[in-house]
This record gives structure tokens, sequence and C-alpha cells, in this order.
């Protein structure tokens, strides 16, 4: 069964012509003219933008000097699927005290001209699964970084020479994995051995959550698929609308009871029931801006995130919002374009901008405590910044990964190789460390440590 929104995805032609400017892709058949019959039609008024043109963040003066409320760092054993679980939030994790380089390791091969390293690690029962640049999976052990297998589960065939992305997750004592060489599997965590293979019509960029006895994965025509956990059966799917032109990456799903939230390049947000695929509401994360064309990428990147009955998500077309995820209204939002994951806890959620800017906003009003800008002085951001997570740096301002909330600190780290910490209160920088290596993926916290995967394809374990 196939849940469609019909409609017509146009981005402008100016938006195409800066593909120097940012890494895009034309994918597959995507002819936006081509007749369909459509079971619902997008209803007038779904791309109005809902913030002004020349709106900025800036701190409230009503909130300077205030505290606000975070939740007890806690022990997490685990990191079992991307985002931590398929909420796809964590809250506060007791990790890294010293912050420090406690080992790296090599795990398989890094990123180049074709090939790039997208997928987050997870961490369950002391073991590391990471996905390298070629989509090959590896088990590491957590404590030394020592590699205990590595399989390579894809074959190439005359359509698939070259594929990347995809990611891993954990469920009831299996692997699932999504890859760029367009299928879904079963994976044994003990050996690597694949249990069943389930291939899909487009590539999987990002990774899989699994709840519900089901996997969920986007792929890269913007199609949500579901597939059983016990055989690989495919079940509903959800189209969602098809743009043209993208940023080489997809989100990953999250979920909250029988609700599963999908973001897609278009810039929807869309809940549906996880046992149907029936849609409860959608939502679009769209920005359009009279000076920068790129702002017509409306790619929701970043993994949407679920926390105390709200939806946190944004787009890279200059949205951020908070959504009810009952009723799929907005709460606020913030002229924010980020190709990250916001990390709500307690009073607050962070996020790091495009531009570096990292801001700590109340959660129940999406006004503003601090923001630290991690670029300042770097002067404007120009060449290839975001290209399946890859920076190409022309003298322009570093990307950043993150933010991961670790013993009352922000964890984050960076396209030019360090990994900073900052106070979850004030924002102030407390250490920066170097990790020698570009890091574009998010760090993970669990077992007392944060692990970074770099674009090199090392795994680094910070204590």
């Amino acid at each position: 069964m196939t849940k469609r929104i019909g409609g017509v995805a146009v981005l402008a032609a100016s938006a195409l012509a800066l593909a120097g400017c940012s890494t895009l892709s034309a994918v597959g058949d995507m002819n936006p003219f081509k007749k369909e019959e459509p079971k619902e039609v997008a209803g007038d008024g779904r791309r109005i933008s809902i913030i002004a043109f020349d709106q900025k963040v800036e701190s409230a003066e009503s909130l300077k000097g205030l505290d606000f409320y975070l939740p007890v760092a806690t022990a997490t054993a685990n990191w079992p699927q991307p985002g931590g679980d398929p909420a796809q939030k964590v809250d506060h994790v007791e990790a890294a005290p010293a912050f420090e380089i406690a080992w790296r390791k090599s795990f398989g091969k890094g990123s180049n001209r074709h090939f790039h390293v997208t997928a987050p690690p997870i961490l369950v029962d002391g073991r590391l699964y990471a996905m390298d640049a070629e989509s090959d999976l590896a088990a590491v052990d957590a404590q030394t970084g020592s590699v205990i297998w590595r399989k390579t589960i894809h074959t190439r065939t005359k359509r698939d020479k070259r594929g990347f992305g995809g990611g891993v997750a954990w469920s009831g004592g299996k692997l699932y994995v999504s890859s760029g060489f367009r299928f879904v599997a079963q994976v044994d965590p003990a050996s690597g051995e694949v249990g069943w293979r389930r291939e899909t019509a487009s590539p999987i960029h990002g990774a899989p959550i699994v709840t519900s006895g089901r996997v969920f994965v986007i792929s890269t025509d913007n199609e949500l698929l579901t597939f059983d956990t016990a055989t690989g059966s495919p079940g509903w799917t959800y189209q969602a609308l098809v743009e043209p032109a993208r940023i080489l990456a997809s989100s990953s799903p999250a979920a909250a009871g029988d609700t599963v939230i999908g973001a897609f390049a278009s810039g929807e947000v869309v809940a549906l029931r996880a046992a149907n695929g029936n849609d409860l509401w959608n939502t679009t994360l769209a920005k359009a801006s009279r000076t920068s064309a790129l702002s017509e990428i409306r790619d929701v990147a970043g993994r949407p995130v679920v926390y105390e009955g709200d939806i946190y998500a944004a787009s890279h077309s200059g949205v951020f919002a908070a959504t009810d995820l009952r009723s799929g209204q907005s709460r606020w939002s913030l002229p924010v374009a980020s190709i990250s994951s916001p990390w709500p806890a307690g009073d607050v959620v962070y996020i790091v901008s495009q531009a570096g800017e990292v801001i700590c906003a109340s959660r129940s009003k999406g006004e503003v405590y601090w923001i630290r800008d991690l670029n300042e002085g770097q002067g404007v951001k120009r060449g290839n910044f975001f290209g399946m997570g890859r920076m190409e740096d022309k003298g322009g301002r570093t990307l950043w990964a993150g933010p991961v909330l670790a013993s009352d600190r922000l964890i984050l780290a960076s396209s030019d190789g360090r990994a900073v910490a900052l106070n979850a209160k004030t924002g102030e920088i407390i250490k920066t460390i170097d990790i020698g290596a570009p890091v574009l993926i998010a760090p993970i916290a669990a077992g007392g440590m944060v692990y970074l995967v770099t674009d090199d394809a090392q795994l680094v374990a910070i204590r």
C-alpha cells in the first residue's frame, strides 16, 4: 500500500545554477510533470513562507542572565539506533568528563571523490558498529578500537558500481542496515552474516530506525519504506513530494508510540501511523528568500527529534521549528538554516546552524538564551560546503556536527578536525581538542565515552 501526496515541486533555476556553491544531486526519474493519479493533493498554501525575509536570530533581552533547567546526566550503556533511540532523543548523557582522546582506530575506507563516510555509528553491548565510505560494515571493540569483524554486504552491479551512505540500527539482537547500493538487510551482530536482504528502487543515504516490528528508511527519491524485521517483507510506503535537486543526504525517521515521523528533501515533516502508514498531518519547513536561491533547497537533512510531546526539526532553507506531535500545529519557529539534528533537554533545545552558530532556545516559546559563533572571524562561507556531508574548504566557514549533551557540556566536532566542549548553560568554550581529521557526523555518547567517526574512516574515542 502506497500513500502519496501529489504536487509539483519546483526549484528555482538559480538554485540549480548554484551547484558550484552547494553540491546538489539531480535524482533519478523525477520529472515533476509526469502524469500520475494522486490519492491526495497538497492544499494551497503548504509552501507559504512562515519566516519573514529580514528576520534573524538574536538572544532575547528578557532571558539574559536567567538560569534554566537541565536534567541530571545519566549513565547510558548503549546507543542502539542512529539518534540513540527511535525517538532520536537521549536527553543528557554522563560521558567523557576528561574530554581527551582515549584511542583512534581505522575501521575501513575513507571518503574520496566518489565515496563518502556518512553513517553515524551505534554502540551495543560493548561493540561499536560503523559503516565506511564504500558501505562496508565493521564491528569494533568499544574499549580498545580493535576491529572484531569487517564485512562487505553489498554487490556491485553495472547499475550500482558506486554507492555510499546508509547506516545501521540494532533491535532485538539483530542489526538492520540500509545502503546507497539500494538495499536493506538484517545482519547478525556476532558475525556480520546477512539474514535477509531486500533490494530497493533507489539508494538509501540515511540510517534506518527500527520499532514496532518494522524497519523504517527514507530513500533518495523521498519515499519512506517499511520492512518486516523478521522476514524483510516490504510493508506500506509513503511518497513525499519529489525534488529534482537536493543535498546528497537523507534523514532517518523518528518514532513515538504508534507514530512515525518522516522528514524529507522537500522540507516536509509528516506524521504517519506506524501500523499502516495512514497520514496524520503534514507540515513544511520551507522559507523562500529573495537573496539566497539556496533557500529553495528545502532538505531536512538532520533527524527530527521527538521530546515531551513535540517534534523538533530544521531545514536547509532556514526554518527551525517545534511542532505538536498530536496535532501537527506549529508551536514556534526560528530562522535557522541547519543540516544537523536538534538536541532538546529539559527547558531548552540546542541546534548548530550551517554558519557555525550554536543556539540555545527555550523549548516552550523558542526564545533564545544564548548564541555561540564557533566560526567567529572566519569570514564568509563559499565553495562546496555540503555534498553528502563533505567539506571542500576554499576559505569558507567550518562545518560543525552535533551537538551532544554530555556531562553538562555540549560536544561538537568540525570539518577542520576539532572537537569542542561548551558550557551547556552559557555557551562558553571549555576545551578544544585536535581530532586530526575532518568530522562531519554528529558524535554519539554511551558507555562513559564520546565517539566520533572521521571522514577518513577512523573511530575516535574521547574519555
